[in-house]
C-alpha cells in the first residue's frame, strides 16, 4: 500500500472517532437537559404553579419503583392467649343426715327410743325375732343373747379393745325378756324402794334390754361391777366411752343427763344404734337419743 493511501485511511478513521465522540457528547447533554427540565417541572419552577397531586404521586411512584425494595421486617411472634385458670369451687356438701330414715317407735328398728315416756310396743309380748348367742370367745358369764346385727358389732368392738388397750371386755347383761325384767326391777324395789329403783332399773316393758340392742359391759381385770361408778375410771370404761361410736354403740345414760334420760350415770350401759347414727351423734357432740331427735326429756314415768 502506498503512503498516500495509508494517510488517507488514517484521516478517515480519525474523523469517524471525532464524529462518535461528538455524538456521545450530544447524547449526554440531552439526557442531562431532560433531567434538569424534569426537576424544574416537578418543583414548579417552570410549567406554572405547584405540581399537581397526580404529578407528585407519579413522581413518588417512579421514585419508589426505582428505589430498591426495603427488606421485609419479621412479623412479631403472636403472644399466646393465656389459658384461663378454672376457679376453685367448694366440693358439694354431703347430704344432710336423714333423721327420719328409721322408726323411733318400732322395737325392731335399731333407732327405737325407749325411755320412761316411751314404752316398747306390745311390751309384754315382744321378743326380737333375730336373737343369737354370742361367739364363744367373748366372755358372757350369764349366757345372754343379742340381736344378730348388734352381736356382730359387739364382737368387733371387743376385739378392737383387746388389740388397742390389751383389755378383755365382758358381756355382762344383754337381752332380757319381759318376765326377766319383772324380777330385775322387783329386786331393786326391794333394795331401794320404788323411787330408788326407778333411777337405776327400768320397769317391765320400758327396758332397752328387752329390745336386744343393749349390753352392760365390764372387763376381766378391774373387778368393777354394775353397782357404782367404778367402771367409769377404768381403761376399758374410758375406751368404750371414747370409741364405741366407731362400732355403732353409744353410752346411753351419760353423767349429768338424768333429767333427760331418767336414769343415773351408768358407765357400763351401752346401746347399739348402728354406725351411721352413732357417728352423726359423735360428730354433733350430742350424747342422748332424746336430744338428738328432739324428743321430750323423760325424767320420770307418766303415771
Amino acid at each position: 500500500m502506498s503512503r498516500a493511501r495509508e494517510r488517507e485511511q488514517r484521516r478517515r478513521l480519525y474523523r469517524r472517532r471525532r464524529i462518535v465522540a461528538a455524538l456521545a457528547a450530544v447524547g449526554s447533554l440531552g439526557v442531562l437537559a431532560g433531567i434538569v427540565v424534569t426537576v424544574l417541572l416537578v418543583t414548579g419552577v417552570i410549567g406554572g404553579g405547584a405540581p399537581a397531586a397526580s404529578d407528585l404521586a407519579s413522581s413518588a411512584t417512579a421514585s419508589a419503583s426505582s428505589t430498591p425494595e426495603a427488606s421485609t421486617m419479621p412479623e412479631p411472634t403472636p403472644t399466646p392467649t393465656p389459658t384461663p385458670t378454672p376457679e376453685l369451687t367448694e366440693p358439694p356438701a354431703p347430704p344432710a343426715f336423714d333423721r327420719t330414715a328409721q322408726s323411733l317407735d318400732d322395737p325392731l328398728s335399731t333407732w327405737v327410743v325407749v325411755n320412761k315416756l316411751r314404752p316398747i310396743q306390745d311390751g309384754a309380748d315382744f321378743v326380737p325375732p333375730d336373737l343369737v348367742d354370742l361367739p364363744a370367745d367373748m366372755p358372757n358369764p350369764n349366757g345372754y343373747q343379742m340381736r344378730a346385727e348388734a352381736a356382730a358389732s359387739l364382737e368387733q368392738m371387743f376385739h378392737a379393745a383387746l388389740d388397742e388397750i390389751g383389755v378383755q371386755l365382758v358381756a355382762q347383761s344383754g337381752y332380757r325378756s319381759y318376765s326377766v325384767q319383772v324380777r330385775a326391777y322387783q329386786y331393786y324395789v326391794d333394795q331401794l324402794g320404788v323411787a330408788g329403783a326407778d333411777l337405776t332399773s327400768a320397769r317391765p316393758g320400758f327396758s332397752e334390754h328387752q329390745t336386744g340392742l343393749a349390753m352392760d359391759i365390764l372387763d376381766t381385770v378391774s373387778g368393777c361391777s354394775t353397782d357404782g361408778l367404778c367402771f367409769a375410771n377404768t381403761a376399758a370404761g374410758q375406751w368404750l366411752a371414747q370409741n364405741g361410736w366407731r362400732f355403732g354403740w353409744i353410752l346411753r345414760y351419760p353423767a349429768d343427763k338424768t333429767q333427760v334420760t331418767g336414769y343415773e350415770y351408768e358407765p357400763w350401759h351401752f346401746r347399739y344404734v348402728g354406725v351411721p347414727l352413732a357417728t352423726e351423734m359423735h360428730a354433733a357432740g350430742v350424747e342422748t337419743l332424746e336430744e338428738f331427735f328432739g324428743l321430750p326429756a323423760a325424767p320420770g314415768y307418766a303415771g
